[in-house]
């Protein structure tokens, strides 16, 4: 069409789609759900597919993402509310804050985020630790993009890079990989890269963009606590970390023992993310309602509060999960696979590329992982020698680039922080592009020894 092959033309209308996507919400002022649908069906109508599949392609785009993320983001913000009600999330700001001091606590954000966020999808952690930012940041006075950008450093390295997440284990599966070698080398490479993408980039992007928290999620999440005595600090961990701990234990039963097993099959189920959020917030509210001398009224209050503010975050993700889906099924992720397979790369540059190309057309992490690790893996078994454990990270490493208007996740931390889109690149989606880059560049270190 118009003199380009099939592959070309698909870019290029992707890359139109794109922008007016952008013009839609910075320009003309549009609000991003509604963007985010008008841009979806432009790309559409436009790329040729059939008109019988285009609304069906969004509507399974937008409730694949909200089948899950809307669950976890309901569990995650009512779990929020107790602890920041219940003084659980001040408890551990001041913890932090004595622990590491007000110059250093940015540090002990990355570190909280690194450690917790292991076993956790990138969703899960972020709202389980979002009110730390907002009650360290009041707390403290410290800019909420100088303590939230190393939080999301650290929960951004661990999902690219580290088994159990989603997009590594499978990625393992593609290249014959081995696991435990996997998640050492990840951690190895991932710690060093949140430094530099976390606290450090941080600290500099803090400068010139300061950020300015939403007044109602500040209210909700930082605000001061109902309770007049603060839970103790283990117990605090103890409720906020379970999710974690389930989690932990099913990473670990898929590892050792059989898929028949009994007692595999209950972990699956306990340390199923949805199963395990709801288990900690039933514990919550015990420890961070009972406990704290709330009647069960008080509670059915904070609960049901915590929703509103994250109703239009819940369809911006959703909306933003339909255009993602609409760029999948319109054969755009296919195109730019096949073209950079015709580079002559090194299998371990090759896989990054492939899944950071992808990872940009299509918004999401895991489906980068996964359709790169596919494309380059017959490539990689006619290479002697390649390090397997490092192409699953560089293709981790790839699948985190560059997130823009088209990922669910780039909405989520512009909506939490109240950024402007131009904001939330100059933040967010330049973290993300350096966790990409700095994790590559250690990852060619290391195969220099490994």
């Amino acid at each position: 069409m118009f003199g380009m092959s099939k592959d070309i033309f698909l870019m290029v209308d992707a890359l139109v789609a794109i922008v007016l996507l952008i013009l839609l919400i910075t320009r003309w002022r549009f609000h991003p759900f509604i963007a985010l649908t008008l841009a979806a069906g432009f790309l559409g109508l436009t790329s040729g597919m059939p008109i019988s599949l285009l609304m069906k392609s969004f509507q399974d785009g937008f409730g694949g993402v909200l089948g899950f993320v809307g669950i976890v983001l309901g569990l995650g913000t009512m779990l929020g509310k107790m602890m920041a009600a219940s003084g659980g999330a001040d408890r551990i700001a001041r913890t932090l804050v004595d622990a590491f001091g007000k110059e250093r606590v940015h540090w002990a954000m990355m570190l909280a985020a690194f450690i917790v966020g292991i076993p956790l999808f990138f969703e899960i952690g972020f709202v389980l630790l979002i009110p730390l930012v907002f009650i360290v940041a009041r707390r403290t006075g410290v800019s909420i993009i100088k303590v939230g950008i190393p939080l999301l450093a650290g929960l951004s390295v661990v999902h690219g890079l580290v088994p159990p997440h989603p997009g590594p284990m499978i990625a393992i599966g593609i290249f014959g990989a081995d696991i435990g070698k996997t998640i050492f080398y990840g951690l190895l490479i991932g710690l060093p890269t949140a430094i530099i993408a976390g606290p450090i980039f941080g600290s500099f992007i803090a400068r010139y963009v300061p950020g300015h928290p939403s007044e109602k999620l500040m209210a909700q999440l930082g605000e001061e606590p109902e309770a007049r005595d603060l839970p103790g600090f283990g117990i605090t961990l103890l409720t906020v970390l379970l999710p974690v701990g389930l989690m932990m234990l099913k990473a670990l039963s898929d590892i050792a023992l059989d898929e028949k097993n009994l007692m595999r099959q209950w972990l699956d189920f306990i340390g199923n993310p949805i199963t395990a959020l709801l288990a900690a917030l039933l514990l919550s509210i015990y420890t961070f309602g009972f406990r704290r001398g709330f009647d069960s009224k008080q509670i059915l209050k904070l609960v049901d509060e915590s929703l509103a503010p994250t109703a239009a975050i819940i369809l911006i993700i959703g909306a933003g999960g339909g255009f993602k889906q609409m760029l999948i099924a319109s054969g755009v992720g296919d195109a730019i696979g096949k073209m950079a397979l015709q580079a002559h790369l090194s299998p371990i540059l090759l896989a990054w590329l492939v899944a950071g190309v992808i990872r940009v057309a299509t918004g999401s992490a895991t489906v980068a992982t996964i359709t790169g690790a596919g494309i380059v893996a017959p490539l990689a078994t006619m290479v002697p020698g390649v390090n397997r454990e490092l192409l699953v990270l560089a293709t981790g490493a790839g699948s985190v680039i560059l997130s823009h208007v088209n990922d669910a996740g780039f909405w989520l931390v512009k909506e939490y922080f109240n950024m402007s889109v131009p904001e939330t690149f100059k933040t967010w989606t330049v973290m993300e592009t350096l966790v990409s880059i700095v994790a590559l560049v250690f990852i060619l270190l290391l195969g220099m020894v490994v």
